[in-house]
């Protein structure tokens, strides 16, 4: 029989999460036609894979069977297009980046390195990452975490401190630092992926407490235009400049929360010259920003 491997990625992700609401959230599809794609694979394999639970999924005999020859199956895929381009000649690299992330320096020396390469490059959303890498629509990708790194290999590039996005009118615009225990009663915006929403709202506490919900946004415009309504506050990239975006907003420096991390990721176990050449020229040239390049606030209308 003809094996489609997109779904047994699929079926992997779902027994990896034992969820398919929260697989499908990471394979950036929707819940109903995941479901529908894992039914295609148990008709092709005339067994069922899961149970469903009030828990979530549960693998089968039969998938608990299929599970790691799945895995090798996908392995197996992986090599085969890596060592085909490494026989082809110059080859090719695409490189994923995320944000405002900015890869232009080592995208530029990885091209002087290689002229007969063709490398580009492809705009990701932050949880795209691990599926754009899997499905092998980028070959490396430049990204903060969070996010799922089963099957990759992750080195991180940098690191630089958080800050606070609050209304230029806020109690706490001014300062040159703050604590959690400064804002830890004001709601934080949500996001829709569950890892970057833990990640970006401190959720839980340290002390185990959930924090203050807040609203949805979806999109960056959406964050900012919350924080300057007084909807919520943001937790940001030191330096990323979010706050620059509207006159009304600062930012402030979050001291003893941990920082966030800007990672070069890729399949775990791939190798090539094109591959290992950018990571040696990630490594050197991509570096964080400052942290005094906090955005102080901004005096806001005269009394």
């Amino acid at each position: 029989m003809d094996v489609d491997l997109r779904l047994v990625r699929y079926f992997t992700v779902v027994a990896e999460h034992g969820n398919f609401h929260r697989a499908a959230a990471a394979l950036r599809t929707a819940q109903p036609s995941l479901s529908r794609q894992i039914q295609r694979l148990e008709r092709d394999l005339g067994v069922r894979l899961f149970e469903r639970t009030s828990q979530g999924s549960r693998l089968t005999a039969a998938g608990a069977a299929f599970l790691p020859e799945a895995r090798s199956l996908l392995r197996a895929a992986d090599r085969a297009v890596t060592r085909t381009r490494s026989a082809g000649g110059p080859g090719a690299l695409t490189i994923g980046y995320t944000g405002n992330l900015i890869v232009t320096a080592a995208v530029r020396e990885l091209r002087r390195r290689h002229p007969g390469a063709g490398v580009h490059t492809r705009h990701l959303a932050p949880p795209e990452v691990p599926v754009a890498l899997l499905d092998h629509r980028v070959d490396a990708a430049v990204a903060r975490l969070p996010f799922p790194t089963a099957r990759l290999s992750v080195t991180v590039l940098y690191e630089h401190p958080r800050v606070l996005v609050v209304p230029a009118t806020h109690r706490l615009a001014g300062k040159e630092s703050i604590g959690l225990a400064d804002f830890a009663d004001e709601p934080l915006v949500r996001t829709s992926d569950p890892e970057l929403d833990a990640f970006w709202r401190i959720d839980p506490r340290p002390g185990g407490e959930p924090a203050p919900d807040g609203p949805l946004a979806t999109t960056v415009e959406d964050k900012l235009e919350l924080v300057a309504a007084g909807d919520a506050l943001a937790l940001a990239p030191a330096g990323n400049e979010f706050a620059a975006l509207r006159p009304d907003l600062t930012a402030v420096l979050v001291d003893g929360i941990e920082p966030c991390r800007v990672v070069l990721a890729t399949r775990a176990g791939e190798r090539s010259r094109l591959l290992d050449d950018f990571h040696e020229i990630a490594t050197t040239l991509l570096q964080g920003v400052p942290a005094n390049l906090v955005r102080r606030p901004h005096p806001g209308p005269a009394a």
